[in-house]
Order: C-alpha cells, then sequence, then structure tokens
C-alpha cells in the first residue's frame, strides 16, 4: 500500500468524516508530477540529458492521449531511481523546490478551489496518487489539504535507497489505499467523493458513494456517461456545479 503523509495529527472521532480524493495528475494538475522531479534532476545532475528526452516524450504523450499503464511504470521507475543515495532531507528538500518552481503554476485552479470547498465543507481532502509520497505530501501541505497517499520509497539509514517500499499507487492499489484510509479515520464509502481523469482510477471512483470524473480520457467517458457519473469539464458553468453538489451533498 502507499504512504501516507498527513497535515493533520487529529484522531478519528465524533460524527462519521467525509473523505474526498483527489488525483494529482491531469486532474489537480496539468500534465505528470514527475516529469518535473525528472527536469530538476537533471538541473542538479542526477539524470543523463537522454534520461530527460524520454521523460519530456513520456509527458507530451500523456497530455496528448492521457494515462498509459507501460509509459506511466517506466517513467516513474526511472524517478524513483533519482532518489537513489539521497538523504530524506535532500529529497524533501527538493520536492519543496520544485512545487515552487514547477508545480504550482501548473495547477488547475479550477480543481484547487474544488478541494478547499471540500474543506471548507468540513471534509477531509486527501491526494491519491502514483506519484512519491514526498513530492505529494508537499503538494498537499502547501495547497493546505488534509494530507496525501502516495507511492512509498524505500529508506535504509537516512537515505533513499532508489527501490519502492510496497507497490506504486495505481489503479487496484489507490482503491486498497483509499479503503484502508476511510476505515482508519471513520468515513463511509457512501459519503465520500473521489475525482480523476483516468480509466485506470476506475476502482477508486467505483468504490466511492460520489465520483466525478475530471477532463476524461475517451474509456472513462464513455464509463461515466453510461452509469450516470458526474462529468466535471474545467469551465466555469461546470465547476459552478459541480461545487453545488459539494454544498448540497453536505447538507
Amino acid at each position: 500500500m502507499g504512504a501516507m503523509t498527513s497535515t493533520s495529527d487529529a484522531e478519528a472521532s465524533g460524527p462519521p468524516r467525509t473523505i474526498a480524493f483527489f488525483d494529482v495528475d491531469n486532474t489537480l494538475m496539468r500534465g505528470a508530477s514527475i516529469f518535473h522531479v525528472g527536469k530538476e534532476a537533471r538541473r542538479r545532475g542526477y539524470l543523463p540529458l537522454r534520461d530527460l528526452l524520454r521523460f519530456a516524450w513520456q509527458q507530451a504523450r500523456f497530455l496528448a492521449v492521457g494515462e498509459n499503464l507501460k509509459h506511466l511504470r517506466s517513467i516513474r521507475e526511472r524517478a524513483l531511481g533519482l532518489a537513489e543515495g539521497h538523504s530524506v532531507a535532500e529529497v524533501a528538500e527538493l520536492a519543496e523546490k520544485i512545487f515552487d518552481e514547477s508545480i504550482e503554476r501548473r495547477l488547475w485552479p479550477e480543481t484547487v478551489g474544488l478541494a478547499r470547498e471540500h474543506m471548507a465543507q468540513g471534509h477531509e481532502v486527501w491526494l491519491i496518487t502514483a506519484t512519491p509520497e514526498v513530492i505529494a505530501g508537499v503538494i498537499a501541505r502547501r495547497l493546505g489539504l488534509t494530507g496525501a497517499l502516495g507511492t512509498r520509497l524505500e529508506q535504509h539509514d537516512g537515505r533513499f535507497t532508489g527501490q519502492l517500499d510496497g507497490s506504486v499507487l495505481h489503479g487496484e492499489e489507490k482503491a486498497v489505499a483509499a479503503r484502508a484510509l476511510m476505515i482508519e479515520r471513520g468515513a463511509e464509502a457512501a459519503d465520500c467523493w473521489a475525482y480523476s481523469d483516468s480509466r485506470n482510477d476506475l476502482p477508486l471512483l467505483e468504490l466511492v458513494g460520489n465520483r466525478v470524473v475530471v477532463n476524461p480520457d475517451a474509456v472513462l467517458l464513455e464509463h461515466a456517461t453510461t452509469h450516470d457519473w458526474s462529468v466535471m469539464r474545467l469551465n466555469r458553468s461546470s465547476i459552478r456545479a459541480a461545487r453545488r453538489r459539494v454544498r448540497k451533498e453536505s447538507r
């Protein structure tokens, strides 16, 4: 299961909680966050130019056709290896820099605003992504969200080994991690929400009671249409409608 990084130490108590899960790549931000890890690693000399060019090609393909499992595995495996031998503190500092210089300006303000609408309604908001949790945790904290579930990197003596600690948080693994978090936080699946652009997140979307597909790929759009799920395009009317749904369901 992926790692859990929380911006809140509150215990799960009181009335049942509502959790909104947000995918990151092409849902919360434009493109693949891991690409920007590779770009900064290249600048620091961690990554050969050949590998950076491969990152760039995969980023362009991701934007053009959406997630492809083979390419996502390749790009993330390369990115995970970038941390090998570096201290946890060094990689955390790198994550902060990547957010400031690359990720922040690529965030979709409409989706960020929707996440904050959930927070305003008293919901917990968790990012859930195959991106390494050290990156996802920074994004969640900097946006004032509850926390992040992400792919865990193996550590030994305060340094990353370049290996995974568990599985990449992708596909069915996201649903497993979300289910475990809901149990831990005392949330009912029927009351929870999930936002994603990708067909690979169908297990997560089908787990919760409120699903919203955001600028979906073709397969997810067809599935959403068939099952009468909410579809959100990044335009004013669609965002207003999405916020109204959140407020209505929170009453």
